[in-house]
């Protein structure tokens, strides 16, 4: 599944265009390396999201097309 609508449907972002921006401005990683929106997200990937001056960091758990909002934190755990 791609990285954006990945963000999308884990919810760690609100919306796939704004995860894919975020994306073409270099404030996503994955594994350390700065990646595309059109990254193949895979199981065990460790995903950290720039928001402004904190980061978020999820290590991804599933991969489901859709969710619903209630089961969407189950798609990955959350590392310190």
């Amino acid at each position: 599944m791609r990285l954006d609508k990945f963000l999308k449907v884990s919810r760690l972002v609100k919306r796939r265009t704004v995860a894919k921006e975020m994306a073409d401005q270099g404030r996503i990683e994955v594994n350390g390396r700065v990646v595309k929106s059109s990254y193949d997200v895979k199981l065990d990937d460790i995903i950290v999201v720039g928001y402004g001056t904190r980061q978020i960091k999820a290590k991804v758990l599933n991969i489901r097309e859709t969710t619903k909002k209630n089961e969407a934190s189950e798609l990955y755990e959350l590392i310190d």
